[in-house]
């Protein structure tokens, strides 16, 4: 089929499309098929093929083509009909659907959809009535068409109507009149769908389709009081197993519309029948029968979630409500253990926030004869979920997959973001709730309590001590000291031991004296591969909480990280954490003490790094010199001597005062100890990006961290940074190399080595561009972030004979048109820095006044077409700043380069670039109006000005 040949959309050319679409083998034919029906189906022809395509003879796939091919034209085309057209269409319509009620389920439901299009186009004005007149045209006796069949088909009709709406082209103002004459119409499916669901005859199946088309209608907001004796029936037809799940639909559709609160009158009604369904909820959970309870919850749930403030604030009927809630409640603590023998608990967890929201959201008064009421509720609640949080048997959970054990794992993250949620009610009296709990667990003299129950306290503690502050609680102390009687005999308990103490970290800090009950049992851990991410988290935030108060402790903590790193227990993201655990810890101590332990830590990595430097590389020792690499930087990133001085005054008692430190940062004498080191690896791995960013990580987190006490390595770092770069280009040492220009090129006294390193990229970098540049995006992108940080912080490297200013500004252009996004960012910003100069350093100046022009046709080049539409930000703060700080030369340039017929666009008109033009040179204040300017210009280029495509913009 070729898709050109618009004249030959007849009813042969179809068909036979229609059969390569489904019964060839070839996808290319498929696809080429699928693309000649669907213009096929849009086509003028349409109109003859469909209803020949209908016809009885015909298989269904193809009668199936021509109901969706009048759907289509109806829908999407309703403009191309002639209104006098609209009553024959009706009845043709009528007549297939009366003839398909017997037929193709499939072709059925299309022409049912089409038909409803139709109604939704005529009405109000061309069709009133539309709803009640399809109703009695099917409940007329219709000769060779049975009751029942007829009976469907019209339930068919009704359901989709309302859906047809929802997904509809309507335009605003008509969507407003069709939905209020839809709701009009709701008093003719009313009696209708009523006698059909009480009638004793009425077959299932006719019921299940009355219960969908309650469930449809219900969307267009209809008013519940109007669908009462409905929503009743729909409470007996639960009874009927086969009715079961359309019924929930059905009710929890109803109720869980926004518009219902209004009638609360209903909803009072609705909450006995809810109840009523508490024997059938309690046989179904006895007997396994795992999709009853979770319907009969969903029901219960959604009227609780939806209409919690409008019931609770009948406090006559307070009695009622609160056996919902407790039914709700059945529901959350229902027998089973998620996800494998049951589902339904968590579909619970969001009405406890919303209850407890709307209680607390009543003024103090009656917020506190609720809090009378459900704070009794709330204290079993945390019971509850705490027995549902429990992990099974060591013989049940071995046995689970590991889905089921992650959608566990999920299931008690939201138990824990629940128990958090409950503290703001329950506060401080929650947490000695668990603490006498545990308390009583960890006495008891008859060992019959498993391990999971200690579990589960632990983990509710754990939950509100993350993220709420209980530092004034005065149950801590007594958990810290239960904690070292747990048994800990499992890993999953000894995990949420670990994650318990990490939570109390801050706690530890304020009440140092604890740390010697709990440190042992976090360095005994450290030992065990199964609980390598708890136990180094927890060592972690206690070292960068606690670290004035582990001097003390510091030889064991180093000692024992050494073994567990030399013995390779952890995996390598947990290696990185340990040491930067080290290096918190180590912050604290003297300097002679860091460097004692420096230097036990880092010599066996140096010797292996010795070691490794002299093989001929390959893949293995590649990964592991990248290792050393990342422990080194890892250490560094964290290990801040400058923070003593600044914290000793308030975080830490006086005594512990630190004396200032004298003479260089550990950090640094290290690294000028390794720093030949280094160069050797380099000079063997120049070739290999993944090393290079290694040894570049090493000195850019040592700088980050250590700022000015960096000093001493400038020189070095920037001559070895610069025969690297000049060696074998790469983006990483250009960020090295922004950091120092960053940290050091307004220091006097640096700005000898960091002048040289700038020239010296900018010139290896310049040649890259002569060679072309664009297989290198990411060395030009932090060329370009380079080159602004320059400006900004030191534009006198401008002044700089060996800089060719005008070399810079032309790669600039050319990056402008990289493909690359975060490139372009990075050059348009470069360019708004760059621009900014242009009267304070006169080179700038001077290649603005000569090339300046073609920057602006590059930005108008963009905003054309030539760039993603998610750039146009960035090109409007260009364009913003070329007429802030070059506005003489920026309305001779606009001018000169929009005269260009077809140019930035074929699309836009010589006025349009006029407006454009004057709209810009206007704005020299309100950057936000500029990028408003170029978006709107932006789309009229892309012919996208006005279309849905440019709405979701």
């Amino acid at each position: 089929m070729d898709p050109d040949t618009a004249a030959d959309f007849t009813v042969e050319n179809v068909e036979k499309a229609l059969h390569q679409l489904y019964y060839d083998p070839n996808i290319e034919n498929k696809n080429l098929a699928q693309k000649w029906l669907m213009q096929a189906q849009v086509s003028p022809q349409a109109w003859q093929f469909c209803w020949v395509l209908l016809r009885p003879e015909k298989v269904p796939e193809i009668q199936y083509f021509g109901a969706s091919a009048l759907h289509t034209k109806i829908s999407r085309y309703w403009g191309d009909i002639p209104a006098e057209q609209y009553d024959t269409l009706k009845t043709q319509l009528f007549s297939q659907i009366a003839r398909f009620a017997s037929g193709s389920k499939i072709v059925l439901t299309r022409l049912c959809v089409a038909l409803a299009s139709l109604a939704l186009n005529m009405m109000p004005e061309a069709w009133p009535g539309a709803v009640s007149e399809m109703v009695r045209m099917f409940q007329e006796e219709g000769g060779e068409v049975d009751g029942r069949a007829r009976c469907l088909a019209l339930l068919e009709l009704l359901t989709v109507l309302p859906e047809e709406f929802q997904t509809s082209r309507l335009p605003q103002y008509r969507k407003g009149q069709v939905r209020g004459a839809l709701g009009r119409e709701w008093t003719a499916v009313y009696p209708l769908l009523q006698q059909l669901l009480r009638q004793p005859d009425s077959p299932p199946l006719v019921k299940a389709r009355v219960l969908k088309c309650l469930s449809s209608w219900v969307l267009l907001d209809v008013p519940l009081n109007e669908s009462e004796g409905l929503v009743e029936a729909s409470f007996t037809a639960l009874a009927d197993p086969e009715l079961f799940d359309t019924a929930v639909e059905a009710i929890v559709n109803t109720i869980s519309q926004p518009d219902s609160q209004r009638y609360v009158n209903t909803l009072l009604k609705l909450v006995p029948q809810v109840l009523q369904l508490q024997e059938q909820l309690r046989d179904a959970v006895q007997n396994g029968d795992m999709e009853t309870s979770h319907g009969i919850c969903r029901i219960a749930v959604s009227l609780g979630e939806n209409h919690s403030r409008a019931l609770l604030e009948q406090v006559e009927h307070w009695q009622s409500f609160l056996a919902l809630v407790n039914m709700i409640m059945f529901c959350t603590g229902i027998p089973g253990h998620y996800p494998v023998n049951e589902t339904t608990s968590s579909l619970t967890l969001t009405f406890w926030y919303t209850l407890q929201d709307d209680i607390m959201s009543f003024e103090a008064e009656k917020q506190a004869v609720y809090l009378q009421v459900y704070r009794p509720v709330y204290f079993q609640l945390v019971d509850v979920l705490l027995h549902k949080a429990q992990f099974p048997s060591d013989e049940e959970y071995a046995s689970w997959s590991s889905d089921e054990k992650e959608q566990f794992r999920i299931y008690r993250v939201d138990i824990s973001d629940t128990l958090m949620y409950v503290y703001e009610m329950l506060g401080a009296e929650l947490l000695s709730n668990l603490y006498d709990k545990l308390g009583r667990l960890l006495t008891n003299t008859e060992p019959t309590t498993t391990w999971q129950h200690t579990e589960a306290l632990l983990y509710g503690f754990q939950s509100i001590a993350e993220t709420i502050d209980v530092n004034y609680s005065d149950v801590i102390p007594g958990l810290i000291g239960l904690i070292p009687r747990i048994n800990i005999n499992n890993v999953q308990l000894a995990d949420t031991v670990m994650f318990t103490i990490g939570a109390l970290a801050e706690w530890l800090a304020d009440h140092p004296v604890m740390l010697s009950s709990v440190l042992p049992l976090v360095l005994q851990a450290l030992g065990n591969p199964d609980l390598s991410v708890s136990s180094v988290s927890t060592l972690k935030k206690i070292c960068r909480e606690c670290k004035y108060d582990l001097p003390p402790y510091a030889n064991n903590i180093v000692a024992v990280s050494q073994e567990v790193l030399i013995k390779q227990i952890h995996k390598t993201s947990q290696c990185m954490w340990l040491m930067q655990a080290l290096g918190f810890l180590l912050s604290a101590l003297p300097v002679e003490e860091i460097l004692r332990n420096l230097h036990s830590l880092i010599t066996p990595y140096i010797q292996q790094l010795e070691k490794l430097a002299g093989e001929t590389p390959n893949p293995s020792n590649k990964l592991a010199i990248i290792h050393i690499l990342g422990l080194l930087s890892n250490l560094f990133t964290t290990l801040d001597i400058t923070k003593q001085e600044e914290e000793s005054g308030e975080n830490a008692p006086p005594i512990k005062s630190v004396p200032p430190q004298t003479g260089p940062n550990p950090v640094v004498v290290v690294l000028q100890q390794v720093f030949a080191l280094i160069q050797t690896v380099l000079s063997k791995w120049l070739n290999d990006s993944q090393v290079v960013e290694a040894v570049c990580a090493i000195f850019e987190k040592s700088v980050k961290t250590l700022l000015h006490d960096f000093a001493p390595m400038v020189s070095q770092l920037s001559e070895m940074l610069g025969q690297m770069y000049s060696t074998i280009p790469q983006a990483s040492a250009l960020d090295l190399t922004r950091q120092m220009v960053h940290i050091f090129a307004s220091e006097t006294n640096h700005f000898p080595p960091i002048k040289a390193l700038f020239e010296l990229v900018t010139s290896v970098t310049l040649t890259i561009f002569q060679q072309g540049p664009r297989d290198h995006p990411d060395i030009v992108d932090s060329f370009m972030q380079l080159q602004a940080q320059a400006l900004k912080r030191k534009p006198d490297l401008f002044l700089s004979e060996s800089l060719d200013v005008k070399a810079v500004f032309h790669c600039g252009v050319l990056s402008l048109k990289f493909p690359e996004g975060p490139t372009v960012k990075s050059t348009c910003f470069f360019f708004t820095e760059l621009i900014a100069h242009c009267a304070d350093v006169p080179p700038v100046g001077q290649v603005l006044q000569e090339d300046g022009k073609l920057l602006l046709l590059a930005v108008l080049e963009a905003i054309g077409g030539q760039s993603s539409r998610s750039l146009m930000d960035q090109f409007a703060e260009v364009l913003f700043c070329l007429n802030k700080h070059c506005f003489a030369l920026l309305t001779v340039w606009l001018k000169e380069a929009l005269r260009s017929p077809g140019f930035p666009s074929s699309r836009v008109s010589d006025e349009q670039k006029d407006t454009f033009s004057q709209q810009v040179l206007r704005e020299r204040v309100n950057k936000r109006r500029v990028k408003d300017i170029v978006k709107e210009f932006t789309l009229v280029c892309r012919g996208l000005h006005g279309t849905e495509y440019a709405a979701d913009y």
